[in-house]
């Protein structure tokens, strides 16, 4: 029965000659198209690289077929409205709908099931608020900043071009440019397409140094001040680590080094593009504090802040003795998220490394409250948000601001095709090659990324009025309701622990994780202290 129809493409051959004797066209084509799959299965019989194929030739081929589309048969057909993979249909929905401007009014009820364990909401008010706008900023710079930036409450998460094509970032800086929200570049550095159309900046500074480098991979301050003096780049991000693949290193190999990528990387065209694990500037926490306060200082007082995907928590808490030992805090440090990554990773990286958003945040701010410091450093947070509701919870564990990244690549064109490090991006937005990223309209899609930021805005001054208050900032724990069990609900408030102001420097610490690794962490090593 296997070997079926292999026979039967055999027995096709003469009989599309014979047809062909009356009927010369339909009769050659029979034989052609019968030669050709007699040919493919003769090849399948005589290959040892698949057995199935030997097993099963020609009809095998029908499972490398329906395998090769099968992302596409799920997305479009077999999927529901909010099955995550890793963002649902509804969401990809929601931000294609605010990009374009179109109504994001749902008729007759939540399609969630409100009573299942884990589900979230946020209290509302019986004294609404009113606000005037939705243009909410947070000012970025601790008292050591002397060029302070008025951020707005969302902005673009790190994506470096290369990962991008030039046409992505173009129309994501424009957007940032005319919708007034920052542009955070990625660890590939200030290119010419960031450049192009003015956007405010948030320069990312990996453990590359990429466009501040010496040659030997080492950072150049010199080359850093002449690059951070620009009026575009508003902060200096650090990235330690990011959440699809904390702890990881990377390369991007000579091949993909263009003389664009090359330009804005301080690397030579066709040479690889290494990024260490760890960066080579520092190898303690107060080491990280000398580079902070050298960085601000050599970029003219601009906010300096940190980005890291939470992990080793006595890590965190020598970083956090650090700055209370030093006095040298960052003006803002950026969680991340480990279900967050636009960029490929190993799986066992995508899945199982690095703290979620939620816990990773609550660490940060719990410790900073803990030392006292909270006031001086604003928390920003990213990893897989998306609506104003997932910016309502972050800000309600303790965030100032939020960044988004997969959100803004939806906005541009994106439709979650997981193509995005083979070069074959159906639409243009991760791909290097012109055939494919000219069809990404950077006139048209610069206005998409500037209507989902303020659609979004939009809403999030919504959920403020409806919960009484004057600012996002405004939401607390006691605000994010979450169902527990079938017959109990909780607020944040009260499912999780928080600490109270000085607790940490009180020596009283009753919080389990603070309580058993706080000791063990110190301001000048990030090794656990026996």
């Amino acid at each position: 029965m296997r070997y079926i129809p292999f026979l039967v493409a055999i027995l096709l051959v003469p009989a599309g000659l014979f047809l062909a004797l009356w009927l010369p066209f339909w009769g050659g084509l029979l034989a052609g198209l019968a030669g050709l799959a007699t040919a493919i299965g003769l090849y399948d019989l005589s290959q040892i690289k698949h057995a199935v194929l030997k097993n099963y030739p020609l009809s095998a081929r029908l499972r490398f077929l329906f395998e090769f589309f099968r992302p596409e048969i799920r997305q479009y057909f077999l999927e529901s409205d909010h099955e995550e993979t890793p963002f649902s249909r509804e969401q990809r929905a929601l931000v294609y709908r605010r990009s374009k401007g179109i109504e994001g009014l749902r008729p007759f009820g939540t399609l969630l099931n409100v009573n299942a364990v884990g589900h979230e909401w946020i209290n509302h008010s019986m004294n609404p608020s009113h606000l005037q706008g939705h243009d909410f900023r947070l000012h970025m710079g601790g008292p050591d900043c002397t060029r302070p930036y008025q951020s707005s409450a969302l902005n673009i998460s790190g994506m470096s071009y290369g990962a991008l094509s030039p046409n992505a970032i173009e129309a994501l800086n424009w957007g940032a440019r005319i919708g007034g929200f920052a542009h955070t570049t990625g660890e590939g550095s200030i290119s010419r397409f960031h450049r192009k159309h003015g956007g405010d900046l948030i320069w990312q500074i990996g453990s590359g140094y990429f466009g501040c480098r010496r040659p030997d991979g080492g950072f150049d301050p010199d080359i850093f001040a002449q690059a951070a003096a620009d009026d575009q780049v508003k902060m200096i991000e650090i990235k330690l680590s990011q959440g699809a693949k904390p702890g990881h290193g990377g390369i991007l190999p000579g091949a993909k080094v263009t003389e664009a990528i090359a330009e804005a990387r301080g690397v030579k065209v066709g040479e690889d593009c290494i990024s260490p694990a760890s960066h080579s500037e520092f190898s303690t926490p107060e080491g990280l504090c000398a580079f902070i306060a050298r960085l601000r200082q050599l970029s003219g007082g601009k906010p300096v802040g940190i980005k890291l995907c939470v992990g080793h928590p006595w890590e965190f808490f020598a970083i956090a003795k650090a700055f209370h030992a030093t006095g040298i805090t960052p003006d803002f440090i950026t969680i991340d998220g480990a279900e967050g990554g636009t960029g490929a990773a190993p799986v066992e990286f995508a899945d199982h490394k690095g703290a979620p958003i939620r816990e990773g945040l609550m660490l940060v701010h719990n410790t900073l409250v803990g030392i006292g410091l909270r006031d001086r450093i604003r928390l920003v947070t990213s990893g897989k948000i998306i609506s104003a509701f997932d910016m309502c919870r972050m800000f309600a564990l303790g965030a100032d601001s939020c960044n988004i990244a997969r959100g803004f690549m939806f906005a541009v064109g994106c439709i979650q095709a997981q193509v995005c490090h083979s070069g074959k991006c159906p639409t243009g937005v991760t791909s290097q090659d012109p055939g494919r990223y000219r069809a990404l309209a950077v006139a048209e899609k610069y206005q998409r990324v500037a209507n989902f930021h303020r659609n979004t805005l939009i809403a999030l001054k919504e959920a403020v009025e409806s919960s009484g208050l004057s600012a996002p900032q405004d939401f607390t724990p006691h605000h994010l309701m979450i169902r527990v069990n079938s017959r109990e609900v909780r607020s944040a408030a009260s499912q999780y622990l928080w600490l109270e102001p000085g607790e940490l420097l009180s020596g009283k610490v009753t919080h389990p994780a603070f309580a058993k690794y706080w000791d063990r962490a110190r301001a000048d090593t990030f090794a656990f202290v026996a």
